[in-house]
């Protein structure tokens, strides 16, 4: 089998006598979209910083295409592409030269105009970053993190300050590089982004993986068994049942008629997430 894009063993990061990262295990297979999820102060970020080669761990072992973040060397460096949380761009150059800029530190990069058309900013390519709205200069952003045609890139809460159409036009450059083969990282609090950009997600509390799974099949049975919710004497309930239209029948049998506020839900990836991260302990790490 050939090495994973990343691979990630009993990974660790220690302040003090406090676990931020607490044994992570994982792998991301090349081409891969993987979205890592969890609450703020989970260790998300610190993992993902790990394996872009800005934060050292305290143990384990961290590979991103075949090499050690740790030990980053320039032709690793010239693979991977990282979007910031926030980031420092030169606020006096303009969108365009800013671009090639960073193209140019690349050996193969994309068509510097392709990448601004990609992020939306045709418009705004002769525009001082400075003069940019919040949501543009996150697409610039987005723009340095793709130009140098990344092997791996990594995405952390890429979307934030975009407006829902921005968002989705993110999402299809998303899906565009995944078809060229990109490795794709991915850290969001938009759970409809993981649910409809993943091709596996994994979820961390208190700085350990929760679950690991696919969109669909992440979480435990009882975590994707259907609920069926109605109200009955002014008091809303709820059952979980494998079979809710037949259990929707029977209350019907039972109360005389279709019971009032009849609704069967069936768990979405943030339902699932939301059960994994209230079973986590309280004391979640802060970093």
């Amino acid at each position: 089998m050939s090495e994973p894009a990343v691979r990630v063993e009993d990974l660790r990061k220690t302040y003090g006598d406090r676990d931020v990262v607490d044994g992570l295990t994982f792998h991301i297979d090349a081409g891969e979209t993987f979205a890592l999820l969890g609450p703020n102060g989970a260790g998300k970020s610190t993992t993902v910083e790990i394996l872009e080669g800005y934060r050292h761990r305290s143990g384990g072992v961290a590979t991103v295409l075949g090499d050690d973040p740790a030990a980053a060397h320039r032709a690793w460096k010239s693979r991977i592409g990282v979007v910031l949380q926030t980031a420092g761009q030169a606020g006096n150059a303009t969108v365009r030269e800013q671009v090639a800029q960073f193209a140019a530190y690349y050996p193969h990069p994309r068509n510097v105009d392709e990448v601004i058309a990609a992020v939306g900013l045709s418009a705004q390519a002769k525009t001082r970053i400075s003069r940019l709205s919040g949501g543009q200069q996150r697409r610039v952003d987005v723009a340095l993190g793709v130009v140098g045609r990344p092997d791996v890139l990594f995405l952390d809460e890429p979307t934030t300050g975009f407006d829902p159409e921005a968002r989705r036009e993110f999402w299809d450059l998303i899906r565009a590089l995944k078809a060229d083969g990109t490795t794709i990282v991915l850290t969001t609090h938009y759970l409809d982004e993981a649910a409809n950009l993943a091709d596996r997600v994994g979820v961390i509390a208190a700085g350990r993986m929760r679950a690991i799974g696919s969109v669909d099949g992440i979480g435990d049975a009882r975590m994707r068994t259907p609920i069926v919710r109605w109200r009955e004497a002014g008091e809303v309930r709820e059952e979980r049942t494998d079979a809710p239209l037949a259990f929707a029948r029977s209350l019907g049998d039972r109360l005389g008629g279709e019971p009032e506020d009849l609704e069967i839900v069936r768990p979405s990836l943030e339902d699932v997430y939301l059960d994994l991260v209230a079973a986590a302990p309280a004391d979640t790490p802060t970093a």
